[in-house]
């Protein structure tokens, strides 16, 4: 089976001179593969040099969604932008994934006018890894629904557990919602009605997760309407920067400080690699018909390959075929006003 990517190369903060690399890194990899470089052809080509990969195809794509740039305004006016042209190749099957580092609200508003949502699904979601004490867990959503119905959180439940039982070949992986209590008696009332639904479900539910309970990896599928994914994410890479400028700042203070630090390497290097967060770089946008990622817009070679890298294996392993027959599954989820 091979797999086509196809990459709009114009998104995200580098643009070309990140995904072409990262696209070039991801075919030397693996033989199964194919790209399609979607952007400007001659930001693209240049990049290329001497390589005569049949494996790689090059799209011409006018325009460029700028990363601030309004979603309804990039969804109406740019018909002929490297992120639209990308999304209409999946659509068409000529791509089997697309995946972008551009403007987020564009990318969801672009992908679910162009693909559609799959049945049984009422909103996309953007879910994402996140590492763990334990290895790590799914989010979701991480942004794209501000306000969700209880509903609305049991489908991202589905989706999740369909997502992860997929692509890590669990049967039933815990499904947890993130909360202010472990008590059933905690959280508002979209919380609380979204935990009795997904209770019934039928999923490998928990009950409740706390913020912390994330990080001590208590579920494997976490979760949460997008604003308090957002923020709850946000706050994590926060936090994780200070972190690591506070060691930066105390390890270079004094000699002494700098010889404890060369002794410490082998500690910090493996440190750095469980909470490097390019190793997790690439956000599923759940519930399309059609398999999109999107990458960190601040992303390098190395994290976009990731992204790359788990566009192909929700495709080896069959993420939508199992979303779509999860929900066919589920008893008939209650009509949302």
């Amino acid at each position: 089976m091979t797999i086509t990517v196809a990459i709009d190369c114009m998104g995200g903060d580098h643009g070309p001179c990140v995904t072409v690399p990262a696209a070039l890194d991801f075919l030397r990899k693996h033989e199964d593969v194919r790209v399609v470089l979607v952007g400007l052809e001659d930001s693209i080509r240049p990049l290329l040099g001497s390589v005569g990969d049949s494996r790689v195809s090059v799209r011409h794509a006018a325009e460029v969604v700028a990363m601030d740039e309004p979603p309804a305004l990039a969804l109406r006016n740019k018909k002929d932008s490297s992120m639209r042209i990308a999304i209409n190749l999946v659509k068409q099957g000529e791509a089997d994934a697309c995946v972008s580092a551009g403007n987020t609200g564009a990318l969801m508003a672009i992908s679910r006018f162009v693909l559609k949502m799959l049945p049984g699904i009422d909103r996309p979601a953007i879910c994402a890894i996140l590492p763990t004490a334990t290895g790590h867990t799914h989010v979701l959503d991480l942004g794209a629904n501000v306000d969700c119905s209880p509903e609305h959180l049991l489908q991202f439940g589905i989706m999740g557990a369909s997502l992860v039982s997929a692509i890590e070949h669990k049967d039933r992986p815990t499904v947890g919602i993130l909360n202010i209590g472990e008590e059933d008696i905690k959280g508002n009332d979209a919380v609380k009605r979204a935990a009795e639904l997904l209770r019934e479900s039928g999923l490998n539910f928990i009950g409740n997760v706390e913020g912390d309970g994330i990080y001590k990896g208590e579920a494997e599928v976490v979760v949460c309407d997008g604003f308090v994914g957002n923020v709850a994410l946000k706050t994590s890479e926060g936090l994780a920067q200070m972190l690591a400028t506070f060691l930066r700042q105390e390890f270079n203070r004094n000699l002494l400080t700098k010889l404890a630090a060369l002794i410490a390497m082998p500690v910090l290097k493996n440190f750095k690699k469980h909470v490097d967060h390019r190793r997790y770089n690439g956000a599923s946008l759940l519930g399309l018909k059609g398999i999109v990622l999107k990458s960190h817009g601040s992303a390098d070679a190395f994290a976009f390959t990731n992204a790359l890298e788990r566009a192909a294996e929700a495709v080896r392993s069959g993420v939508l075929a199992r979303i779509t027959e999860r929900v066919a599954q589920q008893q008939p989820l209650q009509e949302i006003a």
